[in-house]
């Protein structure tokens, strides 16, 4: 995997392939399923459910029915832009594979692992990266931030650091808080602090941006 910059050419190819989509209903198909994940489960979270004998929480009817709507909306997107990033691909893997667990197991504790594994693989991937002297957040994220490659090790440096500690934090919050509190935090907390630490990289990173001749 290369970590250099893709080249204003490469990103001409790119841009190509990626259809333009209205930024409001991007982002409506990119949070809409969490939010409506958040709501199904608020509408459900004192219900009981019986199928083929077993009885299932609210949680875990919500969790079933996050997924086809998370694949429906992966799937309008991708029918809209032509591409879907490797984040959204392996973040959906990790949903259908733990909402299957979840449903079969009939235990809401699989869902909640799925946040630790996600953040923790992240982690993972780019330690092996910083290890071997490389980011492999460039190999992800160049065609939409040219930067320098001094910036992408520093950026992959604090992300990964961010990503152990939010790992950790779920641990924490799933195994000593209700499942209410989970996922208040899942759905709002985790998801604006990280996005707010990456708005807050790209300020203070701006020496390290390549800017197009153009």
């Amino acid at each position: 995997m290369s970590d250099k910059p893709v080249s204003p050419r490469g990103r001409e190819r790119t841009e190509r392939t990626e259809r333009k989509v209205n930024p409001v209903l991007k982002q409506v198909l990119e949070l809409g399923p969490t939010i409506a994940f958040f709501l199904i489960y608020l509408r459900l979270r004192e219900e009981s459910f019986f199928f083929a004998g077993n009885e299932y929480s609210g949680f875990i009817v919500a969790t079933i029915l996050f997924v086809p709507i998370l694949l429906a909306a992966m799937g309008a997107l991708y029918f809209l832009s032509g591409r879907l990033s490797r984040i959204q691909i392996f973040t959906a893997v990790m949903v259908i594979f733990f909402g299957a667990l979840t449903a079969w197991f009939n235990d809401e504790r699989f869902f909640k692992m799925k946040t630790t594994l996600v953040y923790g693989t992240f982690a993972l991937l780019l330690g092996i990266g910083l290890l071997q002297g490389r980011s492999y957040l460039a190999f992800v994220l160049s065609e939409m931030l040219p930067m320098e490659q001094e910036g992408w090790m520093i950026l992959t440096r604090r992300l990964f650091l961010v990503f152990i500690l939010l790992a950790a934090a779920n641990e924490f919050v799933w195994r000593t808080m209700s499942t209410d509190t989970w996922v208040k935090i899942e759905t709002f907390a985790f998801p604006i602090a990280l996005v707010a630490f990456l708005w807050i990289q790209i300020l203070s990173m701006q020496k390290y941006l390549i800017e197009d001749d153009e």
